[in-house]
C-alpha cells in the first residue's frame, strides 16, 4: 500500500460469455493528478471503470485499494459514498425532468421534515454549482430542451456535485465544442488544485497531452504500461495502444469522380435549416463541416425521411424523388448512419445478427417465411468482411466496443446495397485503430462508385477524407471548398459565420 496513490487496482480480471474483457490488469492513480486511461475500443477501459464504480463485479482474485485501505464496491451507491463518481460515455438524462432534478436525483432537498421536494432549494443549489463551474444554464429548464453539448455539461456538473475525491470522466468531450472543451479543462485544473484525482478516458490525442499527468495503456484487455505524460508523444502512445505504428490515419484514395448521383435543391425545415442546395457525385466523399448546432445532422435526417422538410427537392440520377420515410430513402438507395449509435443506431438488446439484418429483412424472405440460414450466412460474411471482433453473431451488440458497434451498423447498411451512404460522425468515440479501418472502408466504398456524405465535427477527419467540403453555420451553407483549397483556417472562417 502506498500513500502516494488514491487508488490501486491490482490483478483485476473480467470474463463475459465468450470474451475475456480484462486479464490481470492494474491501475494506480496518484492523488491530485489527471490520469489518462488509453487503449483501442475493446481494450477494457470502460469495463474496468464499471468495476470501479460498482456497475459490474470483477472476477474473483482482484484487489481494490482506495485511500490506502482495501475496499469492496458492490454498487454505485457504495462508490459515491466513498467519494468516487463517474461521467459516463453514454448520456442518460431523464428528459422530462428539470436540470436541477436530474442533478440531485436520489438526494432531493425536502421542505423541513416532510417528504415534499423543495424545488426552490434544489434550483438554488444548482445555480450555486453552475456559478462555481461558470456554466450558464437555467436549472428549471427541462433536459429534453438541451443540446447534446449542454446535456454533457450537466452530467459533468452532476459528477462534481458529489464533492468526490476521485472522478472518472469517460469520453467527456465527445459531444462538446472546442470552446466547451477549454471550459472543461479549466474546471479539471481547478479540481486538481483542490486535490481531486481524475481518471480521464478519451480518444482525442491532443486532449490527453494537454490535460493528463500520467497515462496508462491497455491493449486487448491487458495492461501494457504506465508512463508520465511528458515521456510520451503522439506516435509513441499510438504504437503502445495498437501494437504497431499507425502511419495512415486518413487513408484517402484518389478515385475518379463520376457523374452527379444526387442533387438537393433549396432544402428547408423551418427553425433548423434554410435553402440548402448541394450535389454529390459517384466516387466522391463530400464532407459537411460546421460547429455544434449548424444544422448538418438536421439536413441529413430530413434527407433520409426521419423528419419532414418544409420545402425543397431531391433528385437521384436526375430523377425527382419524394422521401417521406426512411423506407422511401432505402428504396431510393440511400443509407444513414446516425450521429448517436447508442440512441438511434443500435438495437442494444438484440444480437449482432439481428442488428445487421434489420434494414434488409425483405431480402431474406422466402414467401411469408424468413430464411434463417441465409441471414446467418450473409450477416456472418458481412461481419467478417468488416473485421467485427466478436466470438459469435449471437453476441449482443451492447457488449461490443464502440468501434465494433459502428462496424456492425455499416454492415447493416451495406446489406441494403446503397448508392449514397450518409455517415454522421463516423468515428465519434472510436479509437485510432478502428478510425483508420472505417476511413479505409469509406475510401473503398467511394472506389466502388458510391457517393459518401460525411458529417464530422473533427476537422482533421474532414480535411483528411473529403474530396469537397461544405461548411454550414446557423442552418445555412456558408462555403464550399475543394480538397486542394480546404484548410483548417478557411473551414473555421466559414463555420463561425
Amino acid at each position: 500500500m502506498n500513500n502516494e496513490f488514491i487508488l490501486e487496482m491490482n490483478h483485476i480480471s473480467k470474463t463475459f460469455p465468450g470474451v475475456k474483457a480484462l486479464e490481470d490488469v492494474q491501475l494506480k492513480v496518484r492523488k491530485g493528478t489527471v490520469h489518462a486511461l488509453m487503449g483501442e475500443n475493446g481494450a477494457g477501459k470502460s469495463t474496468l471503470m464499471k468495476i470501479l464504480i460498482g456497475i459490474q463485479p470483477a472476477d474473483a482474485g482482484g484487489e481494490l485499494i482506495y485511500k490506502g485501505k482495501p475496499v469492496t464496491i458492490q454498487s454505485t451507491n457504495d462508490a459515491l459514498g466513498m467519494g468516487i463518481s463517474m461521467i459516463h460515455q453514454e448520456l442518460s438524462p431523464i428528459p422530462h425532468m428539470t436540470i436541477a432534478e436530474n442533478i440531485f436525483l436520489g438526494r432531493e432537498s425536502t421542505k423541513g421534515k416532510t417528504f415534499w421536494v423543495d424545488d426552490e432549494e434544489m434550483n438554488r443549489k444548482a445555480v450555486e454549482l453552475f456559478k462555481q463551474l461558470d456554466i450558464e444554464l437555467d436549472p428549471r429548464k427541462k433536459m429534453k430542451e438541451l443540446s447534446i453539448a449542454n446535456t454533457q455539461m450537466v452530467e459533468i456538473a452532476k459528477a462534481i456535485s458529489y464533492n468526490s475525491e476521485l472522478i472518472i470522466m469517460d469520453e467527456p468531450t465527445s459531444a462538446i465544442t472546442e470552446k466547451e472543451v477549454n471550459h472543461l479543462f479549466t474546471i479539471i485544473r481547478g479540481l486538481r488544485e483542490k486535490g481531486v484525482s481524475i481518471i480521464y478516458i478519451s480518444h482525442k490525442m491532443d486532449e490527453i497531452f494537454r490535460i493528463s499527468d500520467d497515462i496508462t495503456v491497455f491493449r486487448d484487455g491487458q495492461y501494457v504500461t504506465t508512463k508520465r505524460a511528458d515521456e510520451l508523444d503522439n506516435n509513441k502512445l499510438i504504437s503502445l495502444m495498437v501494437g504497431r505504428e499507425l502511419k495512415a490515419m486518413f487513408p484517402k484514395e484518389e478515385v475518379p469522380i463520376g457523374e452527379v448521383l444526387m442533387e438537393v435543391k433549396n432544402f428547408t425545415r423551418k427553425g433548423y435549416f434554410e435553402d440548402v442546395s448541394f450535389q454529390v457525385r459517384r466516387g466522391e466523399i463530400l464532407g459537411f463541416a460546421g460547429l455544434m448546432g449548424a444544422g448538418r445532422t438536421e439536413v441529413m435526417e430530413a434527407l433520409f425521411g426521419v423528419t419532414q422538410k418544409d420545402a425543397g427537392e431531391v433528385y437521384v440520377e436526375g430523377k425527382k424523388i419524394e422521401i417521406k420515410t426512411p423506407k422511401d430513402a432505402i428504396a431510393n438507395k440511400l443509407a444513414l448512419l446516425t450521429e448517436d449509435r447508442k440512441l438511434t443506431g443500435c438495437f442494444l438488446p438484440l444480437s449482432i445478427r439481428d442488428n445487421i439484418a434489420v434494414a434488409s429483412i425483405d431480402k431474406y424472405r422466402s414467401g411469408l417465411l424468413i430464411n434463417p440460414k441465409k441471414i446467418n450466412d450473409e450477416c456472418g460474411a458481412a461481419s467478417k468482411k468488416l473485421n467485427v471482433k466478436t466470438p459469435s453473431l449471437d453476441q449482443l451488440i451492447k457488449n461490443l466496443s464502440g468501434g465494433n458497434q459502428q462496424k456492425v451498423l455499416i454492415a447493416r447498411w451495406l446489406q441494403t446495397d446503397p448508392d449514397i451512404l450518409i455517415i454522421d460522425e463516423p468515428t465519434r468515440g472510436i479509437d485510432v485503430g478502428a478510425k483508420s479501418e472505417i476511413h479505409k472502408l469509406m475510401s473503398a466504398l467511394a472506389k466502388q462508385g458510391k457517393a459518401v456524405i460525411m458529417v464530422s465535427s473533427e476537422l482533421p477527419e474532414i480535411l483528411g477524407m473529403s474530396d469537397r467540403v461544405i461548411v454550414m453555420h446557423n442552418g445555412k451553407i456558408k462555403g464550399e471548398l475543394d480538397r486542394s483549397e480546404a484548410t483548417q483556417e478557411r473551414v473555421m472562417e466559414y463555420a463561425i459565420g
